[in-house]
């Protein structure tokens, strides 16, 4: 009976805002005591734009392991695709929004320290020219606009749709679209390796060959995998399903799978000339997201 009282609908609509609360205070508390550890322990004495570096991508990795399992865990539940519902699908979908309205900031802490360290501003305690703040804002925009991009519109797009436009259905399509993270840690990896300049390595080219293979399984053949569970549910072929499903949620798909493609394009590149023998370090395949 307990048990059915906490897996109420409306008691879990109830602690939604308390859940985005402890968002809010979880992804930057982590990634200040990732920040911190990394500088202060005594096997690493990281310096301070290393460590913001690092700090991002464990952080990044540690959402994407949790969003990983709490897809899992409500895939596997929802044995009707439709009906069935799971309390961790609308609670984990409030708790994680606070990351990626956390993640612009960190990614823009990310790239003011590499600017500070290509030179382009003043030391900590320098008074820096007018405007170069904002010049930094401005190649910060530039240079991450898709993911900027797709974090905003997670935010102001497709959280309001899995909370408000769903009522209550699809369960098990929001498990499977939370599994996408799971290409996410080995994205991560890579960046961390780039940094510390290990492109020739083994575990490079391995975590290379991983980030890959989940990207492309996890991300691109995700939105097929869709449509085909659709399908076998309605009884439909595979080519059937979107002429019998409504027009915006085919268009709400492309839209979601047309950076993915991106980004497993640039991950292919990469991959291409990370196996191709060199004479020197070749380029990493992590030109992608986080």
């Amino acid at each position: 009976m307990g048990g059915a009282a906490f897996l109420d609908k409306n008691n879990i609509h109830t602690g939604m805002p308390l859940l985005f609360v402890l968002g809010c205070i979880f992804f930057p508390l982590i990634f200040a005591l990732f920040c911190w550890g990394l500088q202060n322990h005594s096997n690493l004495q990281m310096e301070r734009p290393e460590a913001v570096l690092v700090a991002s991508k464990l952080v990044s990795s540690v959402q994407a392991v949790m969003a990983s399992t709490a897809g899992y865990i409500v895939s596997t539940s929802c044995k009707h695709i439709i009906d069935d519902q799971h309390w961790l699908s609308s609670a984990y979908t409030q708790f994680a929004v606070p990351y990626f309205i956390y993640d612009i900031y960190a990614m823009f802490l990310c790239h003011w320290h590499k600017h500070q360290v290509k030179g382009h501003g003043g030391d900590e305690g320098e008074a820096r020219a007018p405007g170069s703040t904002w010049a930094v804002a401005r190649g910060y925009l530039h240079k991450e606009f898709l993911m900027v991009l797709h974090h905003a519109v997670m935010v102001l797009v497709c959280f309001p749709l899995s909370v408000v436009w769903r009522q209550g259905k699809g369960d098990f399509f929001l498990g499977c679209l939370l599994m996408a993270e799971v290409s996410t840690p080995f994205v991560c990896l890579g960046k961390i390796l780039i940094q510390y300049k290990q492109q020739h390595t083994l575990l490079h080219k391995v975590n290379g060959a991983l980030m890959l293979l989940s990207f492309l399984c996890c991300r691109v053949l995700l939105f097929p995998y869709l449509y085909w569970a659709y399908g076998r549910h309605a009884g439909l072929p595979l080519l059937a399903v979107p002429l019998a499903i409504p027009a915006h949620v085919n268009l709400g798909a492309a839209l979601l799978l047309a950076p993915q493609l991106y980004w497993f394009f640039l991950i292919c590149r990469g991959a291409c000339r990370l196996f191709r023998p060199r004479s020197s370090p070749p380029p990493s395949p992590c030109q992608t997201q986080d």
